[in-house]
């Protein structure tokens, strides 16, 4: 399921969960995902909750079990600043909706067990291979490198995380939303 909570310019609703079936089979998960696009002062408070982080951020990856057969039918949630996506994507030059489609591929491979923080590459070379079958511009992982490098390419905000097992707390939020 996709809920906006912002909009982001020329995204639907479909043209999202679309995207985001294919690249949830592509990435090697079976169970569904949410994806919650939402403002900044939403990321900061889940990001505050979660991490203890007192700062808005791209996007968050919330797995929903370790357990195969529970992740069968739901894999996990997803998180997504559209201020962050819209501001990144007009650094970058390209789209809002692409940049939310990398976010989302992002998240998508830490739902999938992927971790660019420990796993020599692997993810990030996931990571490129799937946004070139999707047809997406630079990832998050290869912008973080290149600036690194000492690129001088402008430094888009770029803080992703995987946030651990969190489904009984994330479903609150969800069904909150679901309500409202």
């Amino acid at each position: 399921m996709v809920i906006f909570d912002k909009r982001v310019p020329d995204l639907t609703v479909l043209a999202l969960s679309r995207f985001v079936d294919r690249a949830r089979l592509a990435a090697g998960l079976k169970g569904n995902v949410d994806i919650l696009i939402t403002s900044n002062s939403e990321m900061k408070a889940l990001n505050r909750r979660f991490r203890g982080k007192n700062a808005a951020t791209d996007v968050l990856s919330f797995p929903v079990s370790d357990d195969d057969e529970v992740r069968k039918n739901f894999a996990g949630e997803i998180a997504i600043s559209a201020d962050i996506a819209r501001s990144n994507a007009r650094l970058l030059g390209h789209r809002a909706a692409e940049e939310v489609k990398i976010l989302s591929l992002h998240g998508l491979l830490h739902l999938a067990g992927y971790d660019h923080e420990s796993d020599n590459g692997r993810m990030a070379r996931r990571e490129a291979k799937l946004r070139a079958q999707f047809r997406l511009p630079v990832g998050l992982i290869e912008r973080g490198s290149k600036n690194r490098a000492g690129d001088a390419s402008p430094k888009p905000r770029v803080r992703n995380y995987r946030v651990g097992p969190a489904h009984r707390v994330t479903e609150g939020t969800q069904q909150s939303r679901r309500n409202t």
